[in-house]
């Protein structure tokens, strides 16, 4: 099974933990070499947020199970890469 190199993640999160305490959580996970979270979307009590880990040997579970803890939600996994190294969208016509 190839290892997981890069996690794309839609998230609903609480307002609290706020994204620099959240993101210092992600950082201390195993395998994690880097954490991005923007948010984009804010409502009264909740925010939206694409949070993208990269690392070499990265835990879906481990990542899932942390924003559960914090009070989040995966609306949807949006990008996910493995293997021996990460390969980037290429921009094609259709595009």
């Amino acid at each position: 099974m190839g290892n997981l190199r890069r996690i794309v993640l839609d998230v609903l999160k609480p307002l609290e933990p706020n994204i620099v305490d959240l993101v210092q959580k992600v950082s201390t996970l195993d395998g994690v070499e880097g954490v991005n979270i923007t948010i984009y979307e804010i409502d009264h009590h909740v925010e939206n947020a694409k949070i993208t880990v990269e690392g070499e040997q990265l835990s879906y579970r481990e990542l899932h199970d942390l924003i559960v803890e914090t009070g989040g939600a995966v609306h949807s996994i949006d990008e996910v890469a493995a293997g021996k190294r990460t390969v980037e969208e290429v921009v094609t016509h259709q595009d």
